[in-house]
């Protein structure tokens, strides 16, 4: 079983406590869902639970474990996308995520990184360098690590929603309710409303 639990976490950033006492229990098939206003805490929130910046006070635990104590174990089962989509301007959308990927220890034939694209409505787009692209379609070739990335049960995502037209956001609906069936766990901000379709298994966090 995945389990991430966030132990009286407090933040402080600039001399200023955007939260303290969080705790949550997140099993894993649950969507977490964290809101707030601009400059709440969301995305120091995330960067928490990826390890990736220490909390004021308090803990994060994986499936019962300290993320100091996990490292570059934790690291294996997580797929994090930040708020930018943070491609290499020269290299094609094919060679992106086979960047993205490597980086993280998953190596996939471009082959493979051209069908996840395709799932991303991306397959003319495949070879043409990132800087060519357009907002919404730079944000597709970094989610198009999601169909990619199964095999990391936790998925935290800031922002996915965001520069996406509809036809996108119902792709991206599905990868995620997808990966929740399968025992995943989501952890997202959104400035929009989304609708699942289909009941989901979701908690929420008020910042």
């Amino acid at each position: 079983m995945s389990t991430l639990e966030l132990d009286q976490l407090e933040c402080i950033r600039g001399g200023r406590c955007l939260f303290t006492g969080l705790s949550r229990r997140i099993e894993d098939g649950t969507l977490l869902r964290v809101e707030g206003a601009n400059g709440a805490g969301k995305t120091s929130l995330l960067r928490m639970l990826c390890g990736l910046v220490m909390p004021a006070h308090g803990e994060v635990r994986w499936k019962g474990q300290p993320l100091r104590a996990l490292k570059e174990a934790f690291h294996q089962q997580l797929a994090y996308l930040g708020h930018a989509p943070a491609l290499k301007d020269d290299l094609d959308a094919i060679e992106n995520l086979r960047s993205a990927l490597s980086l993280g220890g998953t190596r996939i034939s471009a082959a493979q990184a051209a069908d996840a694209l395709a799932q991303a409505g991306l397959s003319s787009r495949a070879e043409v360098p990132a800087r060519a692209l357009s907002q919404g379609q730079r944000k597709r070739v970094a989610l198009a690590r999601l169909p990619l990335s199964a095999h990391a049960p936790l998925w935290v995502l800031d922002e996915p929603f965001n520069a996406l037209d509809s036809l996108a956001t119902a792709w991206l609906i599905g990868t995620l309710a997808r990966h929740l069936r399968q025992g995943g766990i989501v952890v997202l901000t959104s400035h929009q409303p989304v609708h699942w379709g289909t009941p989901v298994n979701d908690m929420s966090i008020a910042l």
